[in-house]
């Protein structure tokens, strides 16, 4: 007997290959401490350049000639003033003295130069007074918060007061006025 055997024959498999792309994201962390150092990035500073004058005040002493104005403090009002108003300002009553003092650093300027004193206020600055030394007649100091600024009251010889509010350095901003009074008196 003859057998025929016939092979099996499977039906022909095809292989399909796809890719999928994966687009991995990385999350940034929230806390950069956790994460390694990249040393591939580069290092870039900003440098903010303004021409218009910083709150710190600017001293001077020095008068090489007495007609040429040389600048002894120019600056605003104290930051120590503006932070603790700032923080008790959260309550109601306190509220309005906080608004005096934002007031008071973004609005005022006070010059002392070896000619005049200048109070100078508002938005751009249009609202200026400047009287010299020579009109003074006393400079009296009230100390403000442990003494860490204060206010200076100078009383002018026609009676009028003016009082400069929370002025850093304000002892020695009022020597220097008594003695600027002083030199104007004998000259």
């Amino acid at each position: 007997m003859a057998c025929s055997s016939t092979p099996l024959l499977s039906p022909p498999t095809t292989t399909t290959i796809t890719t999928i792309n994966h687009h991995h994201h990385t999350l940034q962390p929230i806390f950069p401490i956790f994460t390694k150092p990249n040393l591939n990035r580069k290092l870039t500073t900003k440098l903010h350049v303004s021409s218009s004058p910083t709150n710190k005040p600017t001293t001077q002493t020095q008068t090489q000639n007495p007609n040429q104005e040389t600048i002894f403090f120019d600056g605003g009002a104290h930051y120590g003033d503006l932070i603790t108003n700032l923080l008790l300002g959260f309550t109601l009553v306190w509220l309005p003295l906080t608004l005096a003092a934002v007031s008071r650093a973004l609005y005022l300027r006070y010059r002392f130069s070896n000619l005049r004193v200048s109070v100078i206020s508002g938005l751009t600055g249009e609202d200026r007074s400047d009287f010299s030394y020579s009109v003074i007649k006393d400079v009296q100091v009230v100390p403000r918060f442990i003494g860490e600024w204060g206010d200076i009251v100078i009383t002018l010889k026609d009676g009028t007061k003016i009082d400069l509010r929370s002025v850093p350095k304000f002892r020695e901003i009022a020597k220097y006025c008594l003695s600027m009074k002083e030199k104007s008196s004998q000259v």
